[in-house]
C-alpha cells in the first residue's frame, strides 16, 4: 500500500515498486488481494494474504471465504456476490480470528463487486489495520475512521508528514493486467467518467492496473466528505515551524472539491426524467449509502395524482405518498416500517410539516429517546423508536417556483457524524434540482393532458352511418415524449347521398398544433357544407390558413365519393396518396396530383376523378403510420400497399392489422390517423330519375311519376306528402330556373328527392305575409320534410329534401 506525500521530495526507489511511482512513494504496506467466484469461494489468494491470515493458497483455494476466515455474521454478506451490502462497494474494519488460535487481528477491507457478461464475482482487498495506524495518519474506511495513534508528528525518512494513504493494486504474476482496468468503472461506480477513462488509458499503456483511494476520494467507501482537520493531520517538514492555516485550507479545499464533485454527480442523476417517481428514486440512490444510511422522498398526494396544489396551513396534516425509499441498514426493518407507495398523513408540528411550511431544512443532530417516542406516537400503527433513536435526522423540503411539493428525509447511524451546515446546504441544492424536475414533469403532464383533451374533443367520436359506404377509423397518439400532435380525419355526409373523406396533418406537436388542427377541421366542415369541388375547397382552405398566420401549415387530402355514380373526386395538398384495393385484392397507390401543403400558397390544387367498384377498399392515413427515421417514405408506402393486398377483410381487422403491423416494436415519433372505407354503392333498383322540359304541365306529370315510383317501392303512405313537396320544387324550377328539369328519387334508409335545373340562383326561405302569392313553397318544404337543402352543380343547382322511412 503506497503512502503518498503532499509535496514532492526526492527519495530512493523502493524495491519491487513500479518505477513511475518512485518519486511519490514514501513506503509500502502489505495488501492482500482475494478474488471470489459467484458462490463466494476463493479463486485467487495472493502471497500477502498468506502473511496476514496464515493460510497458504492451496489451503484457501476453492473454500468459502465466510467459513474460511470465520467472518463475523453481521459482515458476512458483504462478501457474497449479490449480497445486500455489496450492491456497490463496501469497506470497513473488523476483527478476524487467527488460524493458529492466536490473538484476534483487526483487518481493514475494501470489497468491490465485479460485474460483466459472465457470473458475478467479488474482489476483496485486505490490509492489517494496526500497520495502517502505525504507518500513517487517519484513514477513512467507510463507517470506521482509523485514527493516528498519538499526536506526535509522524515523519518519514524524507522529513515529510504523511497525509494520504492510497492503495495501489499490482497484478500477481501471470494475471491479465488489463482485467481490472476494463472493470474499473464497474468496480468503482462513483468515480467520475473522465477520471476512470484516464486511469484505464494509463493501465493499458503502462501494463498494470491502479486504483487510488484517499481520505477525500470520490469513491463509494469514503462514507462522508473529508476528515475534521486536526494537528495530527497537518503537513509539516521536520524542524520547520508549524503554520496551521495553509494545511487546513488545503484540507478544506480538498473537502470542498469532493462536495462539488458529489453534487455534480448526484445532480446529473436526477435531471434525466420528467417522471416524479424516477426523479425521487434517483435522488435517494445518489445519497445512499455514500452520504446517508437512509433516504426517502414523500410527495404531496396532489403531486402524485396530478391535481391542483392546495394551500398548506400550520394546523393541517397534509397527505403525502412515499414514492421512493433507499437504505443501507442491515439491522433495520425499514422495508416493513416505511414501504414504498404508502399513503400517509404527515402529522402537524413535526419536522416533516415544519419543513413544508417554512421552506427550510430541519436538522436533528441526534434523535433523543423522548423525540423518537413522540415521533412514533404520531404514527400510532407502528413503532419507529428503535430505528430513530440516536440517529442524525435531516428533513429538507422539495420546493419549486415557490411551491412545496414534498420532503426528503435522511438518517445517519449513530457511529457517523451528524449533518453539518455544509451537508444541509448541499442537500438543499439537490432538493431544489429534484423539485424543479418534479414540477416540470407536473406541468408537462398537465399541458399534455389538456392538449389531448382538446384534440379528443376535436376528433369525431363514431363513424357516421351513410348509404353506400362503410367507414372505420383509428387514431393512435405518439409516444409520451413527443406529446399530442395535429393529425385529424373526418367523414362528412353530403347532399345526394355522397360522402366527403378528409385526412390532414398539422406541422408540429403540442397545444398549438392541436388548436390549429381543430380550426382546420371546422373550416373543412364549413366549406364542405357549401358542396365545393375538392380542388376549390382546398384553395379556400389555403387562403384561410395564410390569413390566419405563418404557423398554419398542414397537409390535407379531400375526397368526395358518389355512391350512385360510383365515382371519386380527389384533391391533394402535399399529403400521402390514398391506397385503393379492388374487390379481388389488388392494391395500388392512386396517382393523385400533389399540391403544396395548406398555408404555403401559390400552387393550384387539381381535382382527379376515377371510377370505383363496389366492395373496393379505400385507405387514407398520415405519415405517422408509414414513416420511420432513416427510411425513405416510399418504403413505408410500398409496405402499406403490401399489407392491404389480398382477399377483402372486415374494416376493423384491416385497421387493427395496420396499426399492429406498422407499430409493433417501433418507437412512434408522430401521431397516426387512419381512415378506411369500403365502397358499397347504392343499388340501381333504389334510384329512379327523369328529365323533362320546364313547362307548367310538367308539375302534374311529376306528381304522377312520383306516385307510381313510391307504389313500386311500397311507400304509398308517403305519397301525399312527397307529391306535394315535389310539386312545389318543380313549380319553383319552372318559374325561376333555366333549362331542362331533372327529378331523382333515391331510396336508402330514408327517401331522398332531388330537383335539378340550370339556374344558378339558389332559392331562399323568406317569410310570406297572408296576401303574398310567392314564397310559400319553401315554407311547406321546411314544415313537412325531415331535412332539405340546396347545392350548386357545374351547370346549375339542386334543391333536395329527405323523408324518413
Amino acid at each position: 500500500m503506497p503512502v503518498k506525500r503532499r509535496h514532492a521530495v526526492a527519495r530512493p526507489a523502493v524495491a519491487g515498486s513500479p518505477r513511475l511511482l518512485h518519486e511519490h512513494l514514501l513506503g509500502l504496506a502489505p495488501m492482500a488481494v482475494i478474488l471470489l467466484n459467484d458462490l463466494g469461494h476463493v479463486t485467487h489468494w495472493s502471497h500477502t494474504a498468506d502473511e496476514i491470515f496464515g493460510l497458504a493458497h492451496e489451503e484457501a483455494a476453492g473454500r468459502p471465504l465466510r467459513t474460511l476466515l470465520r467472518l463475523p455474521q453481521e459482515h458476512g454478506d458483504a462478501f457474497e456476490p449479490g449480497g445486500s451490502r455489496i450492491r456497490h462497494a463496501w469497506t470497513g474494519a473488523f476483527l478476524v480470528p487467527a488460524m493458529d488460535d492466536g490473538p484476534l487481528r483487526e483487518v481493514a477491507w475494501w470489497v468491490y463487486p465485479l460485474s460483466g457478461p459472465d457470473r458475478a464475482r467479488v474482489l476483496a482487498i485486505a490490509a492489517d489495520a494496526n500497520r495502517l495506524r502505525d504507518g500513517g495518519p487517519g484513514l477513512a474506511l467507510g463507517d470506521v475512521l482509523v485514527k493516528a495513534p498519538s499526536p506526535t508528528p509522524l515523519t518519514s525518512e524524507s522529513g515529510v508528514r504523511l497525509l494520504r494513504v492510497e492503495p495501489t493494486l499490482l497484478p500477481p504474476g501471470g494475471a491479465d493486467p488489463s482485467m481490472l482496468g476494463r472493470r474499473l468503472t464497474e468496480m468503482l461506480p462513483a468515480m467520475p467518467p473522465g477520471a476512470a477513462e484516464s486511469i484505464v488509458r494509463q493501465v493499458l499503456i503502462r501494463g498494470y492496473p491502479a486504483v487510488n483511494v484517499s481520505v477525500t476520494a470520490r469513491l463509494p467507501f469514503a462514507a462522508y466528505f473529508g476528515t475534521p482537520p486536526s494537528p495530527e493531520q497537518r503537513i509539516t517538514k521536520v524542524g520547520e515551524p508549524r503554520r496551521a492555516t495553509a494545511p487546513v485550507r488545503a484540507l478544506d479545499r480538498s473537502a470542498a472539491q469532493e462536495r462539488l464533485d458529489f453534487l455534480n454527480d448526484a445532480g446529473s442523476r436526477i435531471v434525466d426524467t420528467l417522471d416524479p417517481v424516477q426523479t425521487a428514486a434517483a435522488l435517494c440512490t445518489a445519497l445512499v449509502p455514500r452520504f446517508a444510511d437512509f433516504a426517502d422522498v414523500q410527495l404531496l398526494e396532489s403531486i402524485v395524482s396530478d391535481q391542483e396544489l392546495p394551500p398548506l396551513t400550520p394546523d393541517e396534516s397534509p397527505t403525502a405518498v412515499r414514492v421512493a425509499v433507499s437504505h443501507d441498514d442491515a439491522y433495520g426493518r425499514w422495508d416493513d416500517l416505511v414501504p414504498r407507495d404508502e399513503k400517509l398523513r404527515l402529522p402537524a408540528a413535526t419536522p416533516f410539516t415544519q419543513s413544508l411550511l417554512t421552506g427550510h431544512s430541519v436538522s436533528v443532530p441526534k434523535v433523543s429517546e423522548r423525540f423518537a417516542r413522540r415521533m412514533s406516537a404520531r404514527f400510532a400503527d407502528r413503532d419507529f423508536r428503535p430505528l430513530l433513536q440516536g440517529r442524525a435526522l435531516l428533513v429538507s423540503p422539495l420546493i419549486a417556483r415557490g411551491t412545496a411539493l414534498g420532503n426528503l428525509t435522511l438518517l445517519r447511524r449513530p457511529d457517523r457524524p451528524a449533518f453539518d451546515q455544509f451537508d444541509v446546504a448541499m442537500v438543499e441544492e439537490l432538493c431544489r434540482r429534484a423539485a424543479v424536475c418534479v414540477d416540470n414533469g407536473r406541468l408537462y403532464r398537465r399541458e399534455s393532458r389538456a392538449a389531448r383533451e382538446l384534440q379528443k374533443t376535436m376528433l369525431p367520436d363514431a363513424p357516421p352511418v351513410v348509404a353506400g359506404a362503410q367507414i372505420c377509423y383509428r387514431y393512435v397518439p405518439a409516444n409520451e415524449a413527443v406529446r399530442v400532435g395535429g393529425d385529424w380525419f373526418d367523414a362528412i355526409p353530403l347532399p345526394g347521398g355522397r360522402l366527403a373523406l378528409v385526412v390532414g396533418d398539422v406541422m408540429g406537436h403540442g397545444m398549438t398544433s392541436a388548436a390549429i388542427m381543430g380550426q382546420f377541421r371546422t373550416a373543412v366542415r364549413t366549406l364542405a357544407a357549401q358542396d365545393l369541388p375538392p380542388g376549390r375547397l382546398l384553395r379556400q382552405l389555403d387562403d384561410l390558413a395564410r390569413r390566419l398566420g405563418d404557423e398554419y401549415i398542414a397537409t390535407c387530402i379531400y375526397v368526395v365519393y358518389d355512391p350512385v355514380a360510383r365515382r371519386c373526386e380527389v384533391a391533394n395538398a402535399g399529403h400521402l396518396p390514398p391506397v385503393l384495393v379492388s374487390p379481388f385484392g389488388d392494391s395500388e397507390l392512386l396517382d393523385v396530383p400533389s399540391g403544396a401543403p395548406i398555408g404555403v400558397g401559390g400552387v393550384a390544387f387539381e381535382t382527379a376523378e376515377f371510377e370505383v367498384e363496389d366492395d373496393s377498399q379505400f385507405v387514407l392515413c398520415t405519415d405517422g403510420l408509414v414513416e420511420r427515421r432513416g427510411q425513405a417514405i416510399d418504403v413505408g408506402l410500398a409496405a402499406l400497399r403490401e399489407y392491404l393486398s389480398g382477399p377483402p377483410q372486415p374494416l376493423e381487422s384491416v385497421c387493427q392489422t395496420l396499426i399492429d403491423g406498422f407499430g409493433a416494436n417501433r418507437p412512434r415519433d408522430d401521431d397516426i390517423a387512419l381512415l378506411a372505407v369500403r365502397f358499397k354503392g347504392i343499388p340501381k333498383d333504389d334510384v329512379i330519375s327523369w328529365t323533362f322540359d320546364a313547362l307548367p304541365v310538367r308539375v302534374r306529370h311529376s306528381r304522377e311519376l312520383v306516385r307510381e315510383a313510391l307504389a313500386t317501392w311500397g311507400l304509398t303512405e308517403l305519397a301525399d306528402t312527397v307529391e306535394l313537396l315535389v310539386s312545389e320544387l318543380v313549380t319553383n324550377a319552372v318559374r325561376h330556373g333555366a333549362g331542362d328539369i331533372g327529378l331523382r328519387l333515391i331510396r336508402t334508409d330514408s327517401l331522398l328527392c332531388e330537383v335539378r335545373d340550370d339556374g344558378h340562383e339558389l332559392p331562399a326561405l323568406r317569410r310570406a305575409d297572408v296576401t303574398a302569392e310567392n314564397g310559400r313553397g319553401l315554407q311547406l318544404v321546411t314544415a313537412l320534410a325531415e331535412r332539405w337543402g340546396t347545392q350548386r352543380t357545374p351547370t346549375g343547382k339542386v334543391v333536395w329534401f329527405e323523408q324518413s322511412l
